[in-house]
């Protein structure tokens, strides 16, 4: 498209991907494949958590959620990228870009959210033992887990509200595979550095914060774990907070990726490759990550598939 003032934008397009009509096979195959693991795996973990009494407790309602979130973050991006390579366009309407947008900042963030409260979780049980079932009762787990959920829900309107704002684009080639509010901020013709201002700080104050409390459990945790007399106990007591721990550092570290590359990156291409690790390859990895770390979910998965397989 010829650069210029576009007082009216009604679809933009999506570059992100190779244009090399011998990769769109791979592609598509690659994509729809990690897309139906992640969807199988975290399915799995919901129906085992579900059918499983044994795990109707706070840390597995928590992980079961984390895998509705999962699914729902990864299904705004990639669908529309399988579908994107086997029509062979790139077309996304404008209000199906605020949406996508929208819905990607509403679960990424719902994940970051839930991830803290798996943290509390873990800190109240390891820490406060005999006060667990007590304090974590199910209507807290249920009022935290909606907590997070509007708290996300700011977060993406918050988002909209400022792209809203944009009244003319110079391009409407997005340079990558989704609808990302940096990428749209740098595609307006009118001077944004307060909205670029702005977007950052809200993120940083919906990644930072959340953190803090996760760095603060597991300090808390850590504490309590030194003072226990026996090796053994120290080591259940780890094990419980193994699974979480590499998720939430699997899920920070591409997170950083995705905002380093933005704010400091001039290639287009790494800030692809960081988004596909942050947007695909993290809700992929962490069904396996709880279920290959947890020995109760893989007792209740294999439960689960052996009635279904015998019925």
């Amino acid at each position: 498209m010829e650069p210029g003032n576009l007082t009216s934008v009604s679809e933009f397009f999506l570059m992100g991907l190779s244009d090399d009509p011998e990769l769109q096979p791979l592609l598509f195959i690659m994509f729809l494949s990690m897309y139906l693991v992640t969807m199988l795996g975290n399915l799995l973990i919901i129906l085992a958590v579900t059918s499983n009494p044994h795990l109707h407790i706070p840390m597995y309602f928590f992980l079961s959620s984390l895998s509705l979130a999962d699914i729902s973050f990864i299904s705004t991006t990639v669908p529309k990228l399988i579908v994107n390579i086997q029509t062979h366009s790139r077309v996304i309407s404008y209000e199906g870009c605020l949406t996508q947008m929208s819905m990607l900042i509403l679960f990424g963030c719902m994940d970051d959210m839930l991830l803290t409260v798996m943290a509390y979780d873990r800190f109240v049980a390891i820490c406060h033992p005999l006060h667990y079932q007590v304090i974590m009762s199910p209507r807290l787990c249920g009022f935290l887990v909606l907590v997070s959920f509007f708290l996300s829900l700011l977060e993406s309107q918050l988002h909209n509200l400022i792209v809203l704002q944009l009244t003319c684009f110079k391009d409407v080639e997005i340079s990558n595979f989704f609808c990302d509010p940096s990428q749209l901020l740098k595609l307006a013709c009118s001077d944004t550095f307060t909205n670029s201002i702005v977007i950052y700080f809200i993120g940083a104050v919906f990644g930072f914060l959340p953190f803090l409390v996760i760095f603060f459990s597991y300090y808390k945790i850590v504490s309590s774990i030194l003072r226990v007399p026996s090796s053994g106990g120290m080591y259940k007591a780890f094990a419980t907070c193994g699974s979480h721990l590499s998720v939430v550092c699997l899920f920070y570290g591409t997170a950083l990726s995705v905002y380093l590359s933005s704010t400091i990156s001039k290639s287009p291409r790494k800030d692809v490759v960081a988004s596909v690790m942050y947007t695909v390859v993290t809700p992929m990895l962490n069904p396996f990550i709880y279920s290959l770390r947890n020995r109760d979910i893989k007792r209740a998965i294999w439960r689960f598939l052996s009635k279904e397989i015998s019925s």
